[in-house]
């Protein structure tokens, strides 16, 4: 059934003029040519709060009941990756249908909002234990312990990998036009694999593997660029190499080279490159390198060394 015209204002006004006067209802209802129902409500209205004027209004009721909301919270909070869908599908269960966009802004009203879930490692129980030990450990460590560490580890550097997220300006149905579009080739266009240090004092030594990296690369890599680095970086005797748990940094002949050339090492935990701060430095080179769009992987080994000594001991 449409909706009525509303009654204007100045027609209200004369309603009550009428019933001051001591005419009733029906009276009223055939002077003006409205129906006695609008008559009754605009009387009640002004009895009971004095005026005819519009009223402030609460508008829409919320189609969702409190219960229904309760419901919301708590499957969201219990597994964050369910979906509006999902939850409009299980609203629609308990026979409360709404849309999947009302459900998005009533979880947002309650401060639980849409977000890109971070990616981290993988931990199992050991792992946990293990992170939870080192950091138990080195809970109380003076701060020239920490200046005095010698952090290490490789990267891989894409020709056209995506550093970080672009945004652009367009118009609506010009996505896939040539300026809009991010060009992408298969395995980043070639790559170099890079063995990096840093301390506190400042960026250390880059050097880059040619091939593949086994246990006596490695050690080549140590051997040429630990101590040089050492020195420009003027740690002290007591400095320490972190490193991480691969397989090549922890095999045997490994080990034994690293006690031979008294090199002391800080122990890792497992599944813990989120730990390891050089991964911010590996960012900053990233975005750097591809900020000067290498078109060949000579160039982009160049970069790679040029952006790393400009790395200020400031942001290490």
């Amino acid at each position: 059934m449409p909706r009525s015209k509303e009654i204007q204002e100045q027609l209200r006004k004369k309603v009550i003029e009428i019933y001051q006067s001591g005419k009733g209802y029906k009276a009223i209802s055939k002077a003006l040519g409205i129906q006695r129902t609008t008559v009754r409500a605009i009387i009640h209205k002004w009895r009971r709060h004095g005026t005819v004027v519009n009223l402030p209004r609460s508008g829409r009721p919320p189609k969702i009941t409190p219960r229904a909301q309760r419901r919301l919270i708590q499957e969201v909070t219990k597994d964050p990756t369910t979906t509006s869908k999902e939850l409009q599908a299980s609203l629609a269960s308990v026979k409360v249908s709404i849309h999947a966009s009302t459900i998005r802004k009533r979880l947002g009203k309650n401060g639980l909002h849409g977000r890109v879930p971070r990616r981290k490692p993988l931990l199992s129980k050991k792992n946990i234990k293990a992170r939870l030990n080192f950091s138990k450990t080195h809970l109380d460590d003076p701060q020239h312990f920490w200046e005095n560490i010698l952090w290490t580890d490789e990267t891989k550097v894409e020709l056209f990998g995506r550093c970080v997220s672009h945004y652009i300006w367009r118009k609506r149905n010009t996505a896939f036009q040539k300026k809009n579009i991010i060009p992408t080739v298969k395995y980043g266009g070639g790559s170099v694999m890079v063995w990096g240090c840093f301390a506190a004092s400042g960026a250390g030594r880059l050097a880059v593997i040619n091939g593949t990296m086994n246990s006596a690369v490695y050690q080549k890599i140590l051997k040429e660029n630990v101590r040089p680095s050492v020195c420009e970086l003027k740690l002290k005797r007591t400095w320490v190499l972190q490193q991480d748990n691969d397989p090549k940094h922890t095999s045997k002949s490994t080990t034994e080279w690293l006690k031979k050339n008294k090199m002391k090492t800080l122990e890792w935990p497992s599944q813990s490159p989120d730990l390891n701060p050089i991964e911010m430095l590996w960012y900053d080179l990233k975005k750097a390198v591809h900020a000067r769009k290498p078109s060949n992987v000579t160039e982009l080994e160049q970069f790679c060394k040029d952006e790393w000594a400009k790395i200020p001991p400031e942001r290490c």
